[in-house]
């Protein structure tokens, strides 16, 4: 059971390297605008991390700490994609994504794995 929940945590991992990865992409390459690939990590990484939210092959009971860890970065997988949805409707319809939106992207994706690792 132990090795499923790896494999998942290392989905989890490719998920969010996928999202990462494509924002850099965007954001070095000096465009500045949502991808397709930006939506797949992020339904990858979402899809894993709700299957280890489970608390599924764990010797441990979960706690308070671990169901407010949980909630606090689903709540920011959520604000993640509603600006991925405005960001994108805003492209498609000619205009460009504001920086404001652009760069809070990066930056909660970031606080999101910062919160997975670090959030003991």
């Amino acid at each position: 059971m132990e090795l499923l929940r790896q494999i998942v945590v290392f989905i989890h991992l490719i998920g969010f390297a996928v999202l990462f990865g494509a924002w850099v992409a965007q954001a070095f390459g000096g465009q500045r605008r949502f991808t397709r690939l930006m939506d797949v990590g992020l339904a990858i990484a979402g899809l894993a991390g709700l299957a280890l939210a489970a608390p599924w092959g764990i010797s441990w009971e979960p706690g308070m700490s671990f169901y407010l860890k949980v909630t606090v970065k689903l709540v920011v997988l959520i604000v993640i994609g509603a600006l991925l949805g405005i960001g994108s409707a805003r492209q498609r319809k000619g205009g460009n994504v504001a920086p404001a939106l652009f760069w809070s992207v990066g930056v909660l994706a970031l606080l999101n794995a910062g919160f997975g690792l670090f959030w003991r």
